[in-house]
């Protein structure tokens, strides 16, 4: 999406460049993988933030961040479907894990981080939600830092002044500059913020959106040596599956997404305590219907019908 701002002249050797710099892995488990990938047909994406700290192993991180992104036939739009990180589902089977119940993002975990655990988080998403996805992307957000800071730091809008539990840095109301560290540290917050987990997801929602608007602002054809180094960043940022498709495919299919094609959704669901932990349980019906919206790709229509879930990005 980054590219697909970016225009057509030049697409097909920048993603060249930008496709030698991304890390290539079979992130979807077979059960959650799209027999064959139609460009011209609605597409599922699974977009894994990871937590990854330093000092800690391979096998002990969770995914801090979950997104399905969804692009209706036609690429006009996409929705960024934030999945609760706390949400309470039924883990598979596999090698070394014997499946139950448990939170979604500790699939990513169980699965022993990395290529394995997105494999069990994609087919626990899979089981969930009863689709199956056209990709997969594997995102290293402290590189995303990086990429922010390459694109001369994104402009976010604080909607509830928060002091961050990490740095202690007060975030005062009001739209704001913020570098890679600063946004990085706000879109982690959820305590002392209303909604909590809720407005952690908008809220990276909203970096995403930034990032792409960012993107578009600073004219990078016209800046080759800036270029380059975004390219760089991103891709360093960056494990991809891509279902077959070459990546220049993908990107020249995206680059008619509008500027403000991204709208953010949330699973209906809310909070729940169970045996002393708290959880994420869904709302009936799937998660309010949204995943039948999903598996009929009639997203948008139930996007209009259910605007409590929709974040204005």
């Amino acid at each position: 999406m980054l590219l697909a701002t970016l225009g057509v002249a030049g697409l097909r050797w920048l993603s060249s460049r930008y496709d030698r710099t991304v890390a290539k892995e079979q992130l979807l488990d077979p059960a959650a993988r799209k027999k064959r990938t139609d460009l011209d047909g609605a597409l599922n994406y699974l977009l894994i933030g990871s937590d990854h700290r330093p000092g800690a192993s391979p096998d002990d991180q969770r995914s801090d961040s979950i997104l399905i992104v969804h692009v209706p036939a036609g690429m006009r739009q996409a929705y960024l479907i934030s999945v609760p990180r706390d949400l309470l589902v039924a883990l598979p089977a596999t090698p070394g894990f014997p499946g139950g119940q448990d939170k979604v993002n500790a699939a990513y975990e169980h699965g022993g981080g990395g290529e394995g655990g997105a494999r069990l988080l994609s087919a626990t998403l899979s089981w969930l939600t009863g689709i199956r996805f056209d990709g997969a992307a594997l995102v290293d957000f402290s590189g995303f830092k990086q990429v922010i800071d390459q694109l001369g730091g994104i402009r976010m809008c604080v909607d509830t002044p928060v002091r961050s539990i990490h740095t202690q840095h007060q975030f005062d109301a009001g739209c704001q500059q913020m570098d890679g560290a600063r946004t990085l540290d706000y879109v982690r917050q959820r305590y002392d913020l209303p909604g909590g987990d809720y407005d952690r997801q908008r809220h990276q929602q909203q970096m995403l959106r930034a990032m792409v608007d960012r993107a578009g602002q600073t004219r990078l054809r016209n800046d080759p040596v800036k270029l380059d180094r975004v390219l760089r960043a991103a891709g360093g940022a960056l494990t991809v599956d891509t279902n077959g498709v070459p990546l220049d495919e993908l990107l020249f299919a995206l680059r008619g997404l509008p500027a403000d094609a991204l709208r953010g959704v949330q699973v209906p669901s809310y909070p729940q305590t169970i045996d002393g932990v708290s959880y994420v349980v869904l709302d009936d019906d799937g998660g309010g219907g949204l995943f039948t919206a999903l598996r009929d790709t009639r997203v948008p229509q139930w996007a209009g019908a259910n605007p409590r879930w929709v974040n204005r990005l």
